[in-house]
This record gives structure tokens, C-alpha cells and sequence, in this order.
């Protein structure tokens, strides 16, 4: 032996690498240190889980593409052996998929099986062709609505012909022709072979749904599994007449041979299960690697899945599965997701996964004779009506393009897989060019004369005529608004724009050019200072003027606005609003209801449960969602003037704000309440102008009723016996600053006076927090330890990584 055995018995030791117990002067060992094979305990029963689904799947696509049943098994072994090593997703599961039963089948019948091995190793070849020039991340360019309108379509296709064996007849060549034939199988039922479907049917859409905790053991078996099997038995049981799998001898499997037909052809099959499988596999490898990011623990061999390689990994499976007479090979997403359920940590669970179909196909052979025909057809029916998902037909619709998606089922129906994607490519980009040309240029005049012009969409070369035929029937000398409505426009466009602009303004006119909410554009412009002054040159997007920002259309501000240059559109102050009001709900109708729809419909269905009640002042600067970085149905929110908490029974106390703290508390039951001051609150300045001995019934105005609510602060920052007010370790600026920073400390105590917020603050469900934010360094501060009272001082620390103010100020006035 070359090397010392370790004398200590500490087991611990056995982990470090075996060089160190090597002797000095020995020659080294034939490889260097061993490496153990180890397998997790996660890998071996995940790949047990995925072995079981497989297994009846495998056989049940053989059956479906009309190949021999052993072309199933040997594509299944190939796909865990050879993908699972190479493979560039080592969670992933590969073998023969149902996307490719469409394909397949279609070869077999026009090629024969034999040639059909062969170019399903040819297709593997073109794999790694593409794996070697890298454009595995380029095939995730084509749109989602294509590929799963190219699923869909073979699902519906895998359906239709399974239907026919389920009823007890055999499927027709085409889709159009099982839709034909349909009705007259219908009337001749084969008893048994529907009985034994509707039996596997009903197990495997059940299975998944088992109540209680036994439903929950029970799950953990594959439906598949479970259905099949409960099939088995039952012909068994009954000595049902129905057709069984008939595994021939291995001695007698069919290899591939060389291919025969037309060249163009054979080359046309290649590139169709090139791409079928290519795309399958890596929008599954994408898949595989957003499950398992989800998942807590990672695993051994990496967080994310190389594509290049996992092309590569799959041509090889193709390769050797053409070789070896089994069907073509992808990366399949029902075994995938069962075997990151399961815990699989590394590529072992795949590649065990093969070796158990290896053995079953050697020493299982009996059992599996005893599978019907029929069952395997309903299996894969169900998983061919599965394939049209709901999921992807509601993705399609919302992102518009439902139409691709239409066009691309229809034509992988009716016409085949390579066709339907074509037809749906070019559906792509027609529905592309068709948005990028659909722009409407509608011209109006207001009362005083001006001219207005909206352009609404994509300024480009294609509007160009129609942009030119308005602007050309501006007459002289008039004021004109173009409102460009859209986010390009290209170089032919702007040099139209502006040569227009230039003609327009020489000739006595005014033009103004705004945005969708009437944010003024200092260009096009003339002179070389054009590019500068819209900040995108002649080729970008209009761009406005540089006190502009994206937050404009909410600002009560107009860019480049002159009190002697009122906008010509405009004429009035009430008009004007009202314009604003109405292009504001439009561009949130255009841009924003398409994002948040989707959410608000969730809302609208399932209600409402927000986590905090947000009380804060009716200040225009403050905006709730801004600050808390909050969305639609986080935050209950109640503003008034002063951000005040009326306490329970106070004379001429406010309901509203009791009535929303009740409700918070005790229906929404929310975890937190924040009351918010702010810095120049308006409320706060004007009690501290209102003179200390006005008679209660001298308050007649509202606001002064209302603002007797805040006295209780007054008298808290006024006197000795409460603490001070500080923030972020300095005194406040100015007495207005120190009374807003009481007057929350005050509220909160207000707060803890209601009856539902004490009953929830003893059960300990519920905290209130106290925040002041400063609108001019746009930064927040929240209260320590809640409700402060006593002799120490009342902090808000500052929240965020801006940094810390000048040195401490005092107040200008003393407290009395």
C-alpha cells in the first residue's frame, strides 16, 4: 500500500483528503486521491418518484407515436443516463416527451421507423452543432405565446388521437380526420377499453385531490402510477377483452438504418426535431431553474442551469437513442417538477432514474405485459388535454397576443409542428409591426382658434404621410399644440417634426410640443442645439425639457410654463384641469390599469387585507405609496388635516377616524398603525398663530373645531413635565418642527385610548409606530419604542442610508 492508514479512530478524520496521510518518499498513487461515489438519500427517492411517472408515460407515447413500446423505454434510459450526465440542468429529466408525439408519429408513418432513428440521431448531431456556436440563450427569444401555442396544438392533436383508442378504435392520420371519423366511433363503443379508460381517467384526475392526512400519504405515489396499475388489476380481475402491451424480445429490437427518402425531406424532419426538442428542453431547463430558486435548501451541482450545455446534453441522448432505436429525447417538465418536489439535490436522481428504467425493462417484462392498451391511451390523452393550459391562455390574452397564440394551435392542428411555428412567427411579427405602426393623429380647434394636434402611438416612417397631411392644414400664423402621445420616434419623423416646426414658427405660427400630460417639450428645435435640448438627438424618443422628471404627470407642475406665455391650448385655468384630469386617467388607463389589473382583480375577488392602518395628514406632498413603497391593498389609510386621532368620547369628536380604527382593528384586523407627521404642516402652524384664549364658542369655522383636537400637543411641547421632541440626534429646527414631532407623540396616545386598539395591544396582535418625514430632504424618521412618556426624550431616528444633518439647532422660541 502506498498509503498510512490514519491510527486515530475519530471519525471525523476520514473526511480530510486522504494526500495528507501520505508517505513523504512513496511514489504517488495512480490517479491522485480517490473520490468517494456518494449518493444522497434525497437523489435516491427522488429518482424512485420519477422512475414511477416515467415509466407508464414512456410506454404511453410509444403507443402514441405508433413505434415500437421498447423505443419509449430505450429513449426514457437514454434521456436519465446520457442528458442527465452531460446536461447542462442537472435537475432536469429527460426522455421521450409528448411534445414530440405529433412529430414523431408523422415520421413514422411517412419515413418508417427505421429512418426515423436515424434522423432522430442526425437531429442530435444538429444539437450539438448548436451547442458549439452558443445559440442555446437565443432560442428563448421566441415569444412564450408561440411555444405554448405549439404545445397546445400538439396536445389537441395527442388528444384527438388517444380519444379514438380510449373509444376502443384506432386514431386516423391527421387531426382533421380523427374530428371526421369521430362521430361514427362513438356509435360503436367498445365496452370494456371505456371502462378501463373512464377507470384510469377517473384515478389519475383524483388522485392529486385525496383528502386528509391518509390523501396526503397516498399522494406521494404517482398518480400515473396508481392509475395504470388500478387498470391492470382490473382486466385482470375480470378477464376483460382488451388489447395489452406486448414487449417483443430485445433480440429482435429494431436499430436505426441509413435514411430513405427525398433529401429535402429527410433535411426539413432533422430540422423539425431539432427544434421541437431544443426548444422543449431549454424553456424546461428555464422552468427547472425557477423552481428550484424557490426551493430553501440548493443544490450540489449549482443554482442555475447552462444552456449550451444542456443543448449539448441533449443532442448526445439523441444520438445514442437514434442509435439505439428509441424515440427522440427532450427535456420533459412533468418529470422535471416531480423530481424537484421530491428534494433532488444533484444530476444523480436523473441519471438513477434511467438505470431503474434499464433494469425494468430487463427484469420487469411480465409485469409490464399486464399493462392495457387502453389505460395508456387515457393516460396520455389527459396529458395531451393538459398541455392546452388555461395558465397560458390567460397569459396570452393579457400580453395581447392571444392571436398568436390562436394562429399557432390552428396551424400545428391542422397543418404540423414546423408549419404551425412559421405561421406563428409570422403572426409575431405582423401583430409587432401592425403596434408599431397603429398610430392615430386626430386634429381639433379650440374656441380662440388654436390648433391641436395628438399623435397617439409610435412616431414612425410609416406615419410619417399621415403626420404630414395634419400639419400641413394648420393654416398661417397660428397657435398650435402637437401632443405626442406615444414613447418613439424615429429619425424620419423627428426631421418631419421639425422641419414643420421651423416652417410653421418662420412664418409667424406658435407651436408647442407636449407630452400625453401636457408637459411642454423644448424640442425639436432648431439649430444644433436640437440633440441637447431633447436629450435624445434625431434618432431617440421625444424627451422633456430637464425640470421634467418621470414623476411629472402628478406634480402640479407644468415644464418651461411662463405667466407671459399662456398655453394657447389652455385658455382657461378650470379647462386646463380638467385636461389634466382626463390625460392623466388616459395615460393610466393606457400604461398603468395593463399592470396592476391583474393584482386589483385578485383584490376585487378575495377582498381586501391590508397589514397596517397608515394615518397621516391630507398634505398634498405626502404621498402614502411613494414613501412606504407600498402597493394596492397594503395599507387602510385615513388622512385629515393634521394627521389627528380624536379620543374616544372628546366633545365634537370626529366618528370618521374612530370608525376606520374600529374597522382596521377589528375586521381587518391589521398587525400595525402608523400615525405620520410631516415637516411644514400646515395645521400645526396655524395652531401655533391661534391666539391661546379664543372662547371654545368663537371656533365656528371647521377648521378651528377641528384643530381644537390638536390642542392636547400644544400643550404637551409647552409644557415641562413631558420630554422633548428629537430627531436623529439634534433638536428640532423651528417651533412648527417641534410642535408636528409632539403632535405624533400626542396622537399615539390618542390612539392608545380607543377601546379596540387597547384590547389588542394587551393580547399582544398589535404595535403602533410613530413617523415624522421631512418633505425637503425627502427622508423619513421613525419613533423609538413607540409611545414615549416620562422625563426622557421623545427620538425619531432617521431610516435609510442618507446621511446625518449638520449639528444640533435650537428652538426660536422657548417653551413656556
Amino acid at each position: 500500500m502506498t498509503a498510512c492508514v490514519p491510527t486515530s479512530t475519530d471519525h471525523s478524520s476520514s473526511t480530510t483528503d486522504a494526500s495528507q496521510f501520505q508517505r513523504p518518499h512513496s511514489p504517488p498513487t495512480g490517479g491522485g486521491p480517490r473520490r468517494r461515489f456518494r449518493i444522497a438519500g434525497a437523489d435516491l427517492s427522488a429518482s424512485i418518484a420519477v422512475f414511477l411517472i416515467a415509466l407508464p408515460l414512456s410506454l404511453g407515447i410509444a403507443l402514441a407515436t405508433g413505434a415500437p413500446l421498447q423505443a419509449g423505454l430505450v429513449a426514457a434510459a437514454v434521456g436519465g443516463l446520457v442528458a442527465g450526465r452531460f446536461g447542462g440542468a442537472p435537475l432536469q429529466v429527460s426522455g421521450p416527451a409528448a411534445g414530440l408525439t405529433v412529430v414523431t408519429a408523422e415520421l413514422i408513418q411517412r419515413y418508417g421507423w427505421r429512418t426515423t432513428c436515424a434522423i432522430t440521431a442526425l437531429a442530435g448531431l444538429s444539437q450539438l452543432v448548436l451547442a458549439t456556436v452558443r445559440v442555446a440563450r437565443s432560442a428563448l427569444a421566441v415569444s412564450p405565446a408561440i411555444v405554448h401555442g405549439m404545445l397546445a396544438g400538439i396536445g389537441v392533436t395527442i388528444a384527438l388521437s388517444q380519444l379514438h383508442i380510449v373509444l376502443g378504435g384506432s386514431p386516423e392520420s391527421s387531426a382533421v380526420d380523427n374530428v371526421r371519423v369521430l362521430p361514427a366511433q362513438l356509435a360503436n363503443l367498445h365496452g370494456p377499453a371505456v371502462l378501463v379508460s373512464a377507470l384510469t381517467v377517473a384515478v389519475l384526475l383524483s388522485w392529486p385531490h385525496l383528502p386528509g392526512r391518509t390523501g396526503r400519504i397516498a399522494r406521494k405515489v404517482p398518480g400515473a402510477l396508481v392509475a395504470v396499475t388500478a387498470a391492470a388489476v382490473l382486466t385482470v380481475l375480470t378477464g376483460m377483452n382488451v388489447p395489452r402491451v406486448d414487449l417483443p424480445s430485445w433480440s429482435s429490437h429494431a436499430l436505426p438504418g441509413l435514411p430513405e427518402g427525398p433529401v429535402l425531406g429527410i433535411a426539413a424532419a432533422v430540422l423539425t426535431v431539432t427544434l421541437v426538442t431544443s426548444v422543449q428542453s431549454l424553456l424546461s431547463a428555464v422552468a427547472v431553474d425557477k423552481l428550484v430558486a424557490a426551493r430553501k435548501e440548493p443544490p450540489t451541482d449549482g443554482q442555475r442551469s447552462n444552456l449550451d450545455r444542456e443543448l449539448a446534453g441533449q443532442g448526445a441522448a439523441n444520438i445514442v437513442s437514434g442509435a439505439l432505436g428509441g424515440l427522440p429525447v427532450a427535456g420533459v417538465a412533468v418529470r422535471s417538477v416531480a423530481n424537484v418536489s421530491a428534494g433532488a439535490v444533484s444530476r444523480h436522481s436523473t441519471m438513477l432514474h434511467g438505470l431503474w428504467i434499464v433494469l425494468a425493462a430487463l427484469f420487469l417484462v411480465p409485469a409490464i405485459d399486464l399493462i392495457p392498451l387502453p389505460a395508456l391511451a387515457a393516460l396520455v390523452m389527459v396529458v395531451g388535454f393538459q398541455m392546452l393550459s388555461i395558465t397560458h391562455i390567460r397569459s396570452a390574452s393579457r400580453h395581447r397576443e392571444m392571436l398568436v397564440y390562436a394562429v399557432t394551435v390552428a396551424g400545428v392542428a391542422l397543418l404540423g409542428v414546423l408549419e404551425g411555428v412559421a405561421i406563428g412567427i409570422a403572426m409575431a411579427v405582423a401583430v409587432a409591426l401592425h403596434r408599431l405602426a397603429k398610430t392615430h393623429i386626430t386634429t381639433a380647434t379650440t374656441t380662440d382658434g388654436a390648433h391641436h394636434i395628438q399623435v397617439r402611438g409610435q412616431l414612425t416612417f410609416l406615419a410619417v404621410p399621415r403626420l404630414s397631411r395634419a400639419l400641413n392644414q394648420v393654416p398661417e400664423r397660428t397657435a398650435v399644440v402637437v401632443e405626442l402621445d406615444g414613447s418613439f420616434m424615429d429619425h424620419a419623423a423627428y426631421e418631419t417634426l421639425q422641419y414643420w416646426q421651423d416652417a410653421h414658427t418662420a412664418r409667424g405660427g406658435q407651436v408647442e410640443i407636449t407630452g400625453r400630460s401636457g408637459n411642454r417639450f423644448t424640442g425639436p428645435v432648431t439649430g444644433a442645439s436640437a440633440g441637447e435640448s431633447t436629450g435624445t438627438g434625431s434618432h431617440g424618443a421625444h424627451s422633456t425639457h430637464t425640470c421634467c422628471r418621470p414623476w411629472t404627470p402628478w406634480r402640479n407642475h407644468h415644464c418651461d410654463h411662463r405667466a407671459d406665455a399662456p398655453s394657447p391650448a389652455a385658455p382657461g385655468r378650470s379647462g386646463r384641469s380638467a385636461g389634466q384630469l382626463a390625460t392623466g386617467l388616459s395615460a393610466f388607463q393606457r400604461n398603468t390599469a395593463p399592470l396592476v389589473r391583474e393584482e386589483l382583480a385578485r383584490l376585487a375577488r378575495e377582498g381586501q387585507t391590508p397589514s397596517q392602518l397608515f394615518i397621516t395628514c391630507a398634505d398634498s406632498r405626502l404621498v402614502t405609496s411613494m414613501i412606504t413603497s407600498s402597493g394596492p391593498g397594503d395599507l387602510f389609510t385615513v388622512r385629515n388635516v393634521g394627521n389627528l386621532v380624536p379620543p374616544p368620547g372628546a366633545e365634537s369628536a370626529d366618528d370618521s377616524v374612530g370608525a376606520a380604527i374600529e374597522y382596521a382593528v377589528d375586521v381587518l384586523k391589521v398587525q400595525s398603525i402608523t400615525i405620520c407627521g410631516h415637516s411644514g404642516c400646515g395645521a400645526m402652524q396655524a395652531l401655533l398663530n391661534s391666539p391661546a384664549d379664543t372662547p371654545p364658542d368663537e371656533d365656528r369655522t371647521p377648521l378651528r373645531r377641528w384643530l381644537r383636537h390638536a390642542a392636547p400637543s400644544l400643550d404637551r411641547m409647552r409644557s415641562k413635565k413631558h420630554s422633548w421632541a428629537r430627531i436623529s440626534g439634534r433638536l428640532p429646527a423651528d417651533a412648527v418642527e417641534q410642535l408636528c414631532l409632539t403632535n405624533v407623540v400626542q396622537q399615539l396616545e390618542h390612539l392608545h385610548a380607543h377601546e379596540a386598539v387597547r384590547r389588542r395591544l394587551d393580547e399582544g396582535t398589535l404595535e403602533l409606530h410613530g413617523m415624522y418625514f421631512h418633505v425637503g430632504e425627502a427622508q423619513a424618521y421613525l419613533l423609538q419604542d413607540g409611545i414615549r412618556i416620562g422625563e426622557t426624550d421623545a427620538v425619531f431616528d432617521r431610516v435609510g442610508p442618507v446621511e446625518d444633518p449638520e449639528a444640533e439647532g435650537s428652538l426660536e422660541e422657548s417653551r413656556a
